[in-house]
């Protein structure tokens, strides 16, 4: 081809670059399901829970699952602006967070252990499944995934300590008491928001706000506030005020500033005296 000849494009090819999309991209979604796979059964078992026995024999106990599950609930209340599930989230994550701090130092330092045997010329490898099990996520919140996460570190503690019980570096009561206490944390942070739950996504409440905790309120919101605060105590008034809000929420704040400043001021009046002697809460 000479440096004069010109290059035909198709006509068709033209139309079909300069063409505007027929229909919007749309949302950004997973193209291929999201797996986590575990090699122990303390783990599976603390993730899926246990389904009470139909004759009563044992009761039901409380997994990540459902763990997760509450959270995604109390996510989806925080769009109400709802203060009290904002609290639950953010309490429950912070005690999540830190369970899998610890968890993820110990495991370090067993890993250490074992890096440190290897440095003298042993040669050991964390004990696996021959065939663990891939649970498959479809969570519906951020907080299903942090509690997966926190699963996944359980599974590789437990993994690290039957590995140095069996080659002599715990003890048998060492390495049980070290999973069992982690798993006791894990089923009372589990089972912790169940009464919360239920109380908070009760017809009476479900639209409670924090505009309900305003002086100048109506007489419904003024009974839902008074039904929460009798049902659940009170939470701290940096969460009422919006000031501290969860990792993660659906909620934007629809207090004004002179709200916000109304609500303060409110909060600052009612420090001054128990709530045994005002007797009535935050009302």
């Amino acid at each position: 081809m000479t440096t004069n000849e010109k290059v035909s494009v198709p006509s068709s090819a033209l139309r079909t670059a300069s063409a505007e999309p027929k229909a919007p991209i749309g949302s950004l979604s997973a193209l291929e399901p999201d797996l986590m796979t575990l090699h122990t059964r303390d783990a599976l078992q603390l993730f899926i829970g246990r389904a009470a026995d139909p004759d009563g024999k044992f009761g039901a106990i409380v997994g990540g699952r459902r763990f997760a599950a509450i959270l995604h609930a109390m996510l989806a209340l925080s769009a109400n602006d709802n203060p009290y599930a904002d609290w639950l989230l953010i309490r429950l994550y912070d005690r999540l967070e830190a369970i899998r701090s610890m968890l993820d130092a110990e495991a370090d330092q067993h890993e250490a252990t074992l890096t440190a045997l290897r440095q003298r010329g042993m040669s050991l490898s964390v004990l696996a499944a021959p065939s663990p099990i891939t649970v498959r996520l479809g969570f519906r919140s951020p907080y299903g995934y942090a509690t997966a996460e926190t699963i996944l570190v359980f599974d590789r503690y437990v993994r690290l300590v039957r590995t140095l019980v069996t080659r002599d570096r715990l003890s048998e009561s060492e390495g049980s008491k070290g999973i069992d206490d982690y798993r006791r944390s894990l089923r009372g942070l589990f089972l912790d928001p169940i009464r919360w739950e239920r109380v908070l996504q009760r017809e009476d409440l479900a639209m409670l706000g924090r505009r309900d905790f305003l002086p100048d309120a109506d007489a419904a919101a003024q009974l839902r506030t008074q039904t929460v605060l009798s049902e659940l105590g009170e939470i701290p008034p940096k969460v009422l005020t919006g000031d501290m809000v969860p990792r993660h929420t659906r909620g934007r704040s629809r207090l004004s500033p002179a709200d916000v400043a109304v609500l303060r001021e409110k909060l600052k009046v009612l420090a001054l005296h128990p709530v045994a002697d005002r007797g009535e809460g935050l009302q």
